[in-house]
């Protein structure tokens, strides 16, 4: 069962106007930052053996070398999602015929070479270029040396190359070396700081650090693969349920964090549950539910799920439903 990505405002990002050489970049996908897809990973700005995004955060790994833009789930994208162009330019390079396979799933082929998978290189000019990474298979709708203007359909998000989960990498390049678009200066700063000297995005950005990707409701706890798929939750409710589960799918979360799922009915409290967080983890899911009193009382439902942070709520979905018979 899906819901909407909550917005965890930290600040905004503030597109600021580029030097003449500079490319101003459109997002690569087609959804709402927040809402139907997210950040899952930034560029590494930690020079050393350890990672860190550019606020000095935790989205990223050793070696991380663009922007990851994200699904929640993988039935978004087998219900089609566009990979856009971020500037005009001329389509460079491309690979397709690659299969949309999850690394560290039963079958997954060796992708040595090839981790980007699936992609599309884009000159921009001036020594800039972008790729874009780990598309669907077949779905490369561009030729080599063919004019795009941003937004141009490239392809569609998929599960192609060195990957565990759908989106679309981004890297922006210049004269061959790794820049962070959100943080294109490349001075170190951490926090609010480092989110004031400006990006060479288009529009104002929102750094979530951290949040939650799905609220779900099931007569049972749901192995974690189904609840990454997307396919978790889809069990009637009814009198009869032999229980009643609700469960959150996060990404971003801190060792310390709290999860707080809890689900009333019409007569209170149906259970309430406090999971602490034992690790950093880049996505993660708890859940926690309560067996049949012999049958759930008729009427209305609210489930919640609170992601919690050193004391202050970070992120809250809400579900309500209905037991009727």
């Amino acid at each position: 069962m899906r819901a909407l990505i909550a917005p965890l405002v930290l600040a905004p990002l503030l597109a600021t106007p580029a030097l003449a050489r500079d490319p101003v970049l459109a997002p690569p996908i087609d959804c709402v930052l927040g809402q139907s897809c997210y950040i899952q990973n930034y560029v590494d700005a930690d020079p050393g053996p350890g990672a860190a995004d550019f606020t000095c955060g935790t989205l990223s790994y050793d070696g991380h070398k663009g922007t990851d833009f994200a699904l929640p789930v993988t039935l978004d994208m087998w219900q089609g999602v566009d990979v856009l162009a971020s500037a005009p330019g001329t389509v460079k390079a491309i690979r397709d015929g690659m299969e949309d396979v999850p690394q560290g799933s039963e079958g997954a082929p060796d992708v040595t070479g090839k981790e980007c998978g699936n992609g599309v290189v884009i000159d921009h000019g001036d020594g800039w270029s972008t790729q874009y990474c780990h598309m669907m298979n077949g779905t490369i709708a561009v030729q080599q040396g063919q004019r795009v203007g941003a937004s141009t359909v490239l392809g569609q998000v998929g599960l192609s190359g060195m990957t565990e989960f759908p989106h679309v990498h981004l890297a922006l390049r210049h004269n061959g070396k790794v820049i962070d678009p959100f943080n294109p200066t490349g001075l170190i700063a951490c926090g609010e700081e480092a989110m004031l000297n400006g990006t060479l995005w288009d529009r104002d950005m929102v750094y979530h650090a951290g949040g939650l990707l799905t609220l779900g409701l099931d007569t049972k706890v749901p192995d974690y693969e189904s609840v990454k798929a997307g396919t978790a939750g889809h069990d009637p409710l009814g009198s009869d349920s032999p229980a009643l589960v609700v469960f959150g799918f996060g990404y971003g979360t801190l060792q310390g964090d709290i999860l707080r799922m809890s689900i009333f009915g019409p007569e209170g409290e149906v259970i309430s549950h406090d999971a602490l967080l034992d690790k950093d983890q880049a996505r993660m899911f708890r859940a926690v539910g309560r067996k049949s009193p012999g049958a759930w009382p008729i009427g209305g439902y609210t489930a919640t799920v609170q992601l919690i942070r050193k004391g202050a709520e970070i992120d809250h979905l809400e579900e309500r439903f209905r037991i009727d018979k």
